[in-house]
């Protein structure tokens, strides 16, 4: 059956405070609605509406797609509105999914469960039930249990308000039903707007059953309205994948502190040290040790490594059993081959670093390539960059670069070579040779050092 997902993006978030639309606000680094965006996708949805408004360029653009189609809602006349503004785009046959673009939580699971329910006389109500309904809609039933409206907490009298079950907005309709239903919707309540929530009233006066599940948990139904709502959800999602990881037989220091923004993809047996941020796509394998404070983005970990604390990785690919840190810098296209050791205060850039070698200390190594078993001395710098090109430095296997060197790119320092501590290379020096390209050391004996004048 053709399948039809409608999602409300259209309110400003006035609580959120700021000029951002509220549904490009991010959870785990990503927005709000593309979070939402990705379960209706997991159901082979034909094609995906987004009701837009307040914002509603910046989110067109943002979210610009074959199978997303945009619709704007010029006025805010409420939910009933909002969707009818889609009616145009609907098949005129199979199934209508409503959601909403501030609910990232949602789960295809639960979703899938939903749509089961739906057929030529039967409509799906997704409903929760809270210890402090306060806000929302009531699911009010029939003395046989069925559902025969919603009634919003405003418009609800006493005995409603004593209601716990309630309305999570979400819905599956038979699409021509829908068709039916919105253009009959009335603004006269006390809102003054048209209520999504009243098409359930219609489909009883017309002989439909309405059939509600409940999510596995309220947290997948949950909006964010404000800042500290959307800083719990993050934590909430944060929780989910930390015991995801650890089923998966990932040990955390911390559940509570670790951050996934993208994807990760972690073998068994790693250790994740607290205040870990994985970021974009990163894949971890078997037996990899991250220390505290360590920002991994769009990475790639083999088996064994060693991140140490406060190092930062990205786009980077860390060979097996390789040493990096404390306090690295690997930026896009590092790659270390098994073994490699960067050390603290370290940077590097675009350079492969081959199996064995090490730069330990407080060095720059950027558009380089590098052989096996390479000792980089502290303070080593290659000088890539001449203001305009960006230019390779070649150091051949098994090659000594001493201490506080300067090798002025494009050279290339042959296999086995030794370069001096303090050298400027600025010519390739060839294989097996000892190099040193420094001022000659000058000593003036008796040397008296200038003293300060007197004050007058």
């Amino acid at each position: 059956m053709a399948l039809d997902v409608v999602i409300l993006a259209a309110g400003q978030g006035s609580r959120m405070r700021s000029a951002l639309p509220k549904v490009l606000h991010t959870l785990a680094g990503r927005p709000l609605l593309a979070h939402v965006i990705d379960s209706a996708r997991q159901l082979g949805a034909g094609q995906i509406h987004l009701v837009v408004g307040h914002g509603g360029e910046q989110v067109e653009q943002r979210f610009a797609a074959a199978d997303v189609n945009c619709v704007w809602q010029r006025e805010q006349k409420g939910t009933g509105h909002a969707v009818a503004q889609a009616l145009p785009a609907l098949g005129n046959s199979g199934t209508t999914l409503v959601l909403y673009g501030d609910v990232p939580l949602i789960q295809s699971a639960t979703l899938q469960q939903l749509l089961a329910l739906v057929s030529n006389q039967q409509m799906g109500l997704l409903t929760v039930d809270l210890p402090d309904p306060t806000g929302y809609g009531r699911i009010v039933r029939d003395g046989s249990g069925q559902v025969c409206a919603i009634v919003e907490h405003k418009d609800a009298d006493a005995g409603q308000r004593a209601i716990r079950e309630v309305n999570t907005g979400i819905l599956a309709v038979p699409t021509e039903r829908l068709q039916q239903w919105l253009p009959q919707l009335s603004a006269n309540n006390a809102q003054g707007e048209y209520y999504l929530t009243d098409v359930i009233a219609m489909a009883v006066a017309d002989g439909l059953n309405v059939a509600t599940i409940q999510p596995a948990s309220a947290q997948e139904v949950e909006g964010v309205n404000t800042r500290m709502q959307l800083a719990a959800l993050e934590r909430a999602y944060q929780q989910q994948i930390a015991r995801r990881l650890m089923e998966q037989g990932v040990s955390l220091a911390d559940p509570a502190r670790i951050d996934v923004r993208g994807e990760l993809q972690i073998a068994q047996d790693c250790y994740i040290d607290i205040n870990v941020i994985f970021e974009g796509k990163v894949v971890v394998e078997t037996g990899v040790q991250i220390e505290a404070n360590c920002i991994i983005r769009d990475s790639i970990l083999r088996a064994g490594c060693h991140i140490k604390a406060n190092s930062v990785l990205e786009e980077a690919e860390v060979g097996a059993d390789c040493d990096v840190g404390p306090f690295a810098r690997l930026r896009p296209g590092t790659q270390l081959l098994a073994g490699a050791r960067i050390g603290n205060f370290v940077e590097t850039k675009n350079v492969v670093i081959g199996v064995g070698s090490k730069v330990n200390h407080l060095s720059y190594i950027g558009d380089a390539s590098v052989g096996d078993d390479v000792n980089i001395g502290a303070g080593t710098i290659t000088c890539n960059y001449d203001g305009v090109n960006k230019h390779q430095t070649v150091i051949g296997s098994g090659a000594f670069v001493g201490s506080n060197t300067a090798l002025v790119a494009p050279v290339s320092v042959g296999a086995g070579a030794t370069v001096g501590a303090g050298s400027t290379i600025t010519r390739d020096v060839d294989d097996n040779t000892l190099v040193v390209a420094r001022g000659r050391q000058i000593p003036i004996p008796g040397w008296q050092r200038p003293v300060k004048k007197a004050k007058e």
